[in-house]
Order: C-alpha cells, then structure tokens, then sequence
C-alpha cells in the first residue's frame, strides 16, 4: 500500500511560517472547543469522562498522519458514544473500562482491514434515505439521552423515550436548579452565534454556565469533579486488553466500526485534499483503524471522521494535516493549566452543549428531500430512524444496512420496464407499449429496462404479452448491455421459448455479450432455443436486432407465412 503522509510538508527544514501559524491557531481552537464535548461524549459511552480527553490526546494526532483525508479531524462523535453506551450499558461500572478498551481495539482491528481490502467502494450500497433516518435517530438520541442530567432527575427506565416520558410524569422531582444551568448553557450558544466569537461559543457557554453554578452553589448540582476528578501531575494511563472480553464484544465492534466507516466516508467526500482531489475512502478506513488501536491502549473511547471537528479546524484555517497533530497535543497542556476550572463544570451544562449539539445535527433538509422523494425511500428513514430509537444502535446499524439491501432490490425489480420496438424504415426504430396479447405471425421486438438479476427476472415474465391463443408468434428479446443475466434469467428464458415454441412461434435474443452467451452455452439454454436464433452484440448498434428480425421474418416464411 502506498503510504503518502505529505512528508515533503513534515521534513521540510523551514516550513513556512504563516502555515505553522495557522495550523498551529487551528489546532489550539479546536482543542478549546472540544476538550468539554469529548469529555460529555464519554458520558454518552457511559464510561469516565477523562476517556473521552484520552481520545483527543491519541487519536487525533494519529488519525492526521494515517488518513488519506489532509482536513478529516479524527475524535470523539455523538453517534459513536451512543453506540458504545448502548453497548457497555449492561455492565457493572467496574468492568466497563476493560470492556472499553477490547470494544475499542477490536473496533479499530476492523476498520484496518476494512482500508487494506479497499472496502471503501461499499459505502455506496448504503443509501441516502437509510443514512439520513440514522443520522436523525442518532440526533434524537443525543437529545433524549441528556435528560437524566438536564432535569437532575434520575429515571428507572434505561430506554431514553421512557426516560422523557418517566421525567414528565414527575416534574415535581425535577431540579430546577440544573434546567436553569442547562438552559442558560444552552442560550449562551445561541448567543454568541450571532458574534464574532462564534467558534468559541461552546467554550464560552460552558465557562459562564461553570462560573454561575460556582457562585450560587445550588444544592444536589452535580459537578464533573463529582464523577471524574482531573489531575495535572497525570492524564494518560496504559492499559492491555482482556481478551476474554473478545467474544462479547466482537458483533458490537464490527456494528461501531460500520458507524465510523460511514461518517467517515461523509467526511472524506466533504472535504477534499488542498489540489483538489477527493481523498481515498479506503485509505480513510485504514487511518481511523490506526487511530482506534492506538486509542485503546490508553482507555480511549471510540473514534471516527468528525463532521463538526473538521469543520471547526478546516474554519479556523487549517493548512495541511499538523492542525490535527497540534489539535491533539494541545489537549495536555490546557487540561495541566485549567484542570481546577474543568473540575468544577455542572453536568447540566454539559447536558446544555449536548442538547444543542443534538439539535444542530438534525438536517431537516435532507429528512424533507427523502420525504418527497417516494415512498419507499420514506419507509427505509422511517424504519431506520425508529430502530435507532427502539434498540440497541449497533442494531439498528444492521438494520440499516438490510433495509439498504431490501431497499435495492425493491427499487431494482419494480423498476423493470420492457417496451416495443417497431422498426422504421431507414431510420430509429420507435418506442412503442407492449400489445397485451401476443399478435398472430408477427415479429415483435422487446427492449428490457433494468435490473434483470433473480428477483426481476420473473417480473420480465409478467410484463410480457400474454401468449393466450397466439399463433407462430416470434419474440426477438433485445438484452444488450448485459454481462451476466443469472440463472434465474435463463430459466425464465427457456420457459418463454418453450411456449412460444407450443404455439408455433420462437423466442430470439440479440446483443448478447460474450459472457452472457458462455452462460447460455454452458447451462444448455444455447442448444434449446437455437445457436441460430441467438445474436451477438456487434459494434454497431442496432445491426445483431435487425439481425434477429431478419431471422423472425425468414422463420415465418418457411412455415408459409407472410410476415
């Protein structure tokens, strides 16, 4: 594999200084931002939020010099915290950090050998509607799943649409004081949007939120010193896998790995590298892969291509990929210097930053397009975005990928179309809808559009004309274009010939491939209907149907018939 990690830009003895500046600017406000929502998005895994600064400080720099992607910023995302949560949820809270690190391990194990077998190209097989439906359950997740910490009120139920419903049900054990922090968090956002100081706003949000709990002090407000208190004399701690955690947490990190694959991939098509080109997905993989083993090693939580956090260094002016690197390594030097100010931040305003996170994430637009697109693609978001809200995501990640492939076959085979072609005479044939019963001593030439693999192929069946009493009715069946028509096809083929054969007609098939005459040669279809009745496609079009119609015609004549 080709490794190319702009080392010109790393080795060069003198590099340019406003480029140094600007990533190094970049780097430093993307680490500003993101030290308190990677630390919220380990809440979301359910784990330590320090784990969530461990990934910052490892996967970030390592995810910058792998990936193929010069902007994609390799951290912490919502959609992969709730995955991981939903699947440690389960656990004791002492065993949830060595789940974590084989959860993660295994995770990145996968998304490596998905880049070194170039499984980049399978992205397209899930489609819009599928990621899109997602996408909004992921969004709705993040939502729901602040409530405990929002309302302070700590619900029974672990589903978060129970947990909504249960704390509505009793308002009167809200408190109060945390919907005041979170929603004053979540209003400061808001706020500075509208300034200059927008791409500090959720930094800013959280220090005015930290410093008005600390002054009124309301009692039963928890604090993230409260859960995980931070340290300057240490940050990092290494840690081996157990791996007899293997086995229950292989199917869930093949589900995360799929996650992050897919963002990824969104993220790599997003941005393309400074000469302009797009990134190579597969390459991708691998770098996301690297940067998750690495992680794990260090209690790190899940890690993909971050939509949000590659915006915010690409506008903060990214230059080359050591935005990313210093991204990470600001990470220590910030949480040393204010680890007292990070101590004291209400989880109500991290609740706050995540609500709007949710919320920022909805794509109405996207959601509104597949809405109006049919009905199929409504019932594949519909689908998938209730399984994301109904089971375990790692799941739904599955669901989606069946509802995709379902998806594909519904829309392949009901989009078969099969249309008459009537010959003119020196010129274009023309467009015409199939006769609904065969007409008698006529040559009738038919053009299929679409997918004609198994599940279509008995829909040709049906959209033909039907034979009835049809009497020396000849069929030419015009496939060009086609390079493997599949068994079902050709059983299908032999069943057309024999009928029309009963009748006194014959089936002919032109502009068939050179695979797809080896098919019909090997499975016997080629003797059956007649190497002579069967036309290969030739460069010119046009020339193996009128081929076939000239035989049509010469067929009917040798029975007496005036074609």
């Amino acid at each position: 594999m080709n490794f190319n990690f702009d080392v010109n830009n790393l080795k060069r003895p003198q590099v340019e200084r406003n480029v140094l500046t600007a990533d190094f600017l970049s780097g430093l406000t993307f680490a500003a931002v993101n030290i308190p929502q990677a630390m919220a998005n380990a809440l979301l895994a359910g784990v330590n939020p320090l784990f969530g600064l461990y990934t910052l400080l490892v996967a970030t720099p390592v995810g910058a010099i792998f990936t193929s992607s010069v902007f994609m910023n390799v951290s912490t995302t919502s959609a992969l915290s709730v995955a991981a949560g939903d699947t440690l949820a389960g656990l004791p809270p002492s065993a949830k950090p060595a789940n974590l690190v084989t959860l993660v391990l295994l995770m990145g194990l996968f998304q490596v050998l998905a880049g070194l077998f170039k499984l980049g190209r399978l992205v397209r097989f899930v489609s819009n509607s599928v990621m899109v439906g997602f996408i909004t359950g992921v969004a709705a997740l993040i939502i729901l799943g602040q409530v405990n910490d929002f309302f302070g009120y700590d619900s029974a139920f672990s589903n978060r649409v129970l947990q909504l419903a249960d704390t509505l049900l009793h308002l009167r054990q809200v408190h109060w004081p945390s919907v005041a922090v979170g929603s004053l968090t979540i209003a400061l956002i808001l706020l500075l949007r509208r300034t200059r100081f927008k791409q500090f706003g959720m930094i800013l949000a959280m220090l005015v939120a930290t410093l008005v709990a600390y002054l009124w002090q309301p009692e039963g407000m928890q604090m993230v010193g409260d859960i995980a208190t931070l340290s300057g004399e240490r940050l990092l701690d290494f840690d081996m896998p157990e791996f007899r955690h293997v086995p229950a947490m292989a199917t869930s990190a093949l589900a995360l790995a799929i996650v992050g694959l897919v963002q990824g991939a969104g993220v790599s098509q997003s941005y393309p590298n400074p000469d302009g080109k797009y990134p190579d997905v597969s390459r991708d993989f691998l770098g996301q892969g690297v940067a998750n083993v690495a992680t794990s090693a260090f209690q790190g939580i899940p890690a993909g291509g971050s939509m949000s956090g590659t915006a915010v260094t690409y506008t903060a002016g990214a230059r080359t990929r050591l935005a990313n690197v210093f991204a990470g390594l600001l990470v220590s030097p910030l949480v040393f210097l204010f680890n007292d100010v990070i101590n004291l931040i209400p989880l109500p305003a991290l609740a706050g930053l995540l609500v709007y996170v949710g919320f920022n994430s909805f794509k109405p637009d996207d959601v509104r397009t597949v809405w109006q697109t049919g009905r199929i693609s409504t019932a594949a978001m519909v689908i998938t975005f209730s399984a994301t809200l109904l089971m375990p995501l790692q799941f739904a990640v599955f669901v989606g990928v069946a509802v995709s492939i379902l998806l594909y076959v519904a829309q392949s085979s009901g989009g078969l179309r099969a249309v008459e072609l009537v010959p003119v005479e020196g010129g274009f044939p023309i467009e015409a809808p199939l006769p609904a019963v065969l007409p008698d001593n006529e040559v009738v030439v038919v053009q299929v559009y679409g997918e004609l693999f198994f599940a279509a192929a008995s829909t040709l069946e049906d959209n033909l004309p039907d034979p009835g009493d049809s009497r020396n009715s000849v069929v030419v069946l015009r496939l060009r274009g086609r390079e493997d028509i599949g068994s079902t096809l050709i059983s299908v083929l032999k069943r057309i010939h024999k009928s029309l054969k009963e009748d006194g007609g014959h089936l002919m098939l032109s502009g068939i491939s050179a695979p797809v005459y080896e098919q019909l040669r090997r499975t016997g279809a080629l003797d059956e209907i007649g190497r002579e009745f069967v036309f290969q496609a030739e460069p010119q079009l046009g020339l193996s149907t009128n081929k076939a119609i000239a035989a049509g015609r010469a067929f009917l004549e040798a029975k007496g018939i005036e074609a």
